[in-house]
């Protein structure tokens, strides 16, 4: 896969960086979920089937910690239900996409260890090339805004759209130059792309979602550069909630997640070995938040 889409990330970079589904209120999940010697740790997920998660219940099951995984069908809902104690942890997002629940929900969720960054890529079934797809055709990309800056920079990168800012990390479809652009850009929420694929020239679609689109990841036809060294912001992580950060048994799964090698290896096959392992220092995570909650504030006003 060519590397063309590098510049996209430096330019995240330039400017580091929603949604709220409320829960019911209930006490935290940690409270009463087992007990000291072998706690239960409820982590919320999208892609509960995908092949690191069993991997990782053994090898916590191994150290004697029980992982009871929460399955979502959508980004909005596991940051919520962290905050209302329906959770211990999260895992399925990157900074960007934290900073922004923060920023918007006034909450203080935090990473506590890096997992991985993924490429995002644009899929078609109609073309091989992106240089194929027609003049006036639609494309679609996610709508959350996190996600939906980060394709229209793998788009523009790719020679379909200009973005009149020369593209940040807060762009959205009003950033787009029509007039400039080659396709049209429509946004949908990122589980419904896959099933309307057929309908488009192509589609920004998050890794989550490949699969069930029929596709593999060795199909995408443009992808951004997860290996830049500006790309921290993608960093997917675990979350908590603050006071949680310290917590042993939650660090003690990070490791586990990090250095199991079945774990990593169910990992790069839910990925299309598309994903690139990170142990990022959580210093170092924390840093890149406060950055895009503060930009993301000040973008704002």
């Amino acid at each position: 896969m060519s590397r063309r889409t590098t510049s996209a990330l430096a330019a995240l970079a330039a400017v580091p960086l929603v949604v709220a589904l409320a829960g019911c209120a209930s006490s935290p999940a940690s409270e009463g979920s087992g007990s000291e010697e072998n706690p239960v740790v409820k982590i919320g997920v999208v892609g509960k089937s995908d092949p690191q998660w069993p991997a990782f219940v053994e090898a916590a099951e191994e150290e004697g910690i029980t992982v009871e995984l929460v399955d979502f069908a959508s980004y909005e809902q596991p940051n919520p239900a962290l905050v209302e104690g329906e959770l211990d942890l999260n895992q399925f997002q990157h900074i960007v996409y934290l900073a922004g629940f923060n920023v918007a929900s006034g909450e203080d969720l935090v990473p506590i260890g890096s997992t991985a960054i993924y490429p995002l890529g644009l899929y078609s079934q109609k073309y091989d090339d992106v240089k194929d797809i027609k003049e006036g055709e639609t494309v679609l990309v996610p709508d959350d805004a996190s996600n939906q800056a980060r394709a229209l920079l793998v788009l523009q990168s790719a020679g379909l759209i200009e973005l009149k800012s020369g593209g940040t990390i807060f762009s959205d479809l009003a950033d787009i130059d029509k007039e400039a652009s080659k396709v049209e850009v429509t946004a949908l929420e990122a589980a419904l792309i896959p099933n309307s694929l057929p309908d488009a020239a192509a589609a920004i679609i998050n890794n989550d979602f490949v699969a069930q689109a029929g596709l593999s990841f060795d199909d995408a036809i443009a992808q951004d550069d997860p290996e830049d060294p500006n790309a921290l912001p993608y960093i997917n992580i675990f979350a908590a909630r603050a006071e949680d950060k310290d917590n042993e048994t939650y660090l003690k799964l990070v490791e586990i997640f990090q250095n199991d090698p079945e774990v990593q290896k169910g990992l790069a096959e839910a990925s299309g070995d598309t994903a690139v392992l990170v142990k990022t220092p959580v210093a170092d995570l924390e840093e890149s938040l406060k950055k895009v909650e503060e930009d993301t504030k000040a973008h704002e006003g």
